[in-house]
């Protein structure tokens, strides 16, 4: 039996250029990269050289705070490059893959014979661990806490956002191994959070708690499901994994391998045809986008326009991201256009904005902010597209000026940054939301967690 959720704050962004329900393969990328800034507030310790042969699953860092913690490769290949920053910061590392691809055998494993320890052991071995986040803080889990729930929403609800039911399609199997693991991992349930119509593959598996979720975005955001099934309140921990990720967790332990397929959406208006394809981690931009694109000044975004982060042809696909985004740069300045009547844009008001009369249009956005970045100005623009039961304005302005206190009193151990895209979209002060709420967790972070 299912228990609804039901969204009414929040603002769905119609987009042009969702993806068509067709997968190909993507080019084979000659290089795949590894990022640690992937990995929030990991400390990276390599454990291969550069010019060294590594195999698909096979550790190439590892976090220094916790050895156990370890991050594999995504294809078996020679460790080809290690771009480093200021004070020698590991950026990013560069794997040539091979034309026949190897794999570590972790060995088949049945989850329910298996205990808790038996399973964090297996999945920090494997390099699956990093798969599992949590709340607070929106980092890594740490393997030393018991979660009193975990989380996982098969709902997406962003821009553009690729379709779970269809990318999850016959991987049953697999998502049932790695929620009957998951079950083993926490005191209380797995909340499975699916569409009210949709035919999901998470729909009917055993050992969760199924939630039908409805409402505009972020309803998908796993944040938003927290706040409305089990919040989370001091001293309490949650963890959440993406449905893409346990499909990488199940395979693990059906068939011994770490298997780092994506199945990705090329989406967006400045893509020729949006389709999916299939892909790995880490996979070349320039093997995805290649021959798709339209002509034109284009912005590639690894992620969804609201979370996502700016890349091009050269970059790489970010660890947990499964989509690419194309849309058109916004440089081009508009005269008088804080006076037109404006009926091309999205907007919460209705004062200049048309975009409440036509309620299923879809609209070809581009990357300009409208605006330039000001003091906070007050106008409930916030708390209409809101729905978590917290202040935006008065947390956004606790972590700011770094009142720990006030901060927890406003309910930061809720919030990850994602849960902030939305109002920074529609503030008309231009602040980044997203990084502030980032900064406030570190400092958290740093001096209570």
């Amino acid at each position: 039996m299912s228990q609804d959720i039901r969204i009414k704050k929040g603002l769905d962004i119609k987009l042009k250029g969702a993806a068509e329900k067709v997968t190909e393969n993507a080019s084979s990328s000659s290089v795949y990269t590894l990022k640690p800034e992937d990995f929030h507030s990991i400390i990276p310790k390599l454990s291969v050289k550069v010019g060294e042969k590594v195999k698909a699953g096979e550790t190439v860092f590892y976090n220094k705070a916790n050895e156990d913690m370890k991050f594999p490769s995504p294809v078996s290949g020679e460790l080809v490059d290690i771009i480093r920053g200021e004070k020698r910061k590991i950026l990013a590392i560069k794997i040539e893959a091979d034309s026949n691809q190897e794999f570590v055998d972790f060995g088949k494993k049945d989850p329910k014979a298996m205990n808790a320890e038996d399973l964090k052991s297996h999945l920090l071995a494997s390099g699956c661990w990093p798969f599992i986040k949590q709340r607070p803080y929106d980092v890594i889990a740490n393997p030393a806490n018991t979660p009193k729930a975990i989380f996982v929403s098969a709902y997406a609800s962003a821009p553009l956002a690729a379709d779970y039911d269809y990318v999850l399609a016959g991987k049953e199997n697999e998502l049932q191994a790695a929620i009957t693991a998951l079950s083993k991992l926490t005191s209380g349930s797995v909340h499975v959070s699916v569409g009210k119509n949709s035919n999901s593959p998470l729909a009917g598996l055993n050992n969760c708690t199924l939630h039908k979720v409805s409402g505009p975005h972020p309803s998908g955001n796993v944040g938003t499901q927290i706040a409305k099934i089990d919040p989370v309140n001091k001293g309490e921990v949650v963890w959440t994994v993406t449905p893409q990720d346990l499909v990488i967790i199940g395979e693990l332990l059906l068939t011994g391998k770490f298997n780092a397929e994506r199945t990705i959406a090329l989406a967006g208006s400045g893509v020729t045809a949006p389709k999916y394809f299939k892909t790995k981690i880490g996979a070349s931009i320039s093997s995805i986008v290649d021959g798709n694109l339209n002509e034109g000044n284009n912005r590639i975004i690894s992620g969804n326009v609201l979370t996502g982060k700016t890349t091009n042809k050269k970059g790489n696909l970010a660890y947990y991201d499964n989509i690419i985004t194309v849309i058109p740069e916004g440089n081009d300045y508009e005269l008088f256009g804080w006076t037109m009547p404006v009926f091309n844009k999205i907007s919460t008001s209705r004062a200049i904005t048309f975009s409440w009369l036509f309620p299923n249009k879809k609209y070809d956005l581009n990357t300009n902010t409208n605006g330039e970045h000001r003091a906070f100005v007050v106008t409930g623009n916030y708390e209409e597209v809101f729905p978590l039961d917290i202040y935006p304005m008065q947390i956004l302005k606790a972590c700011m000026y770094k009142d720990l206190d006030e901060m927890e009193q406003l309910g930061m151990y809720e919030v990850a940054p994602e849960d902030f895209a939305l109002t920074e979209f529609v503030c008309v002060s231009k602040q980044p939301h997203q990084e502030i709420i980032r900064k406030g967790l570190d400092l958290m972070l740093k001096e209570i967690g």
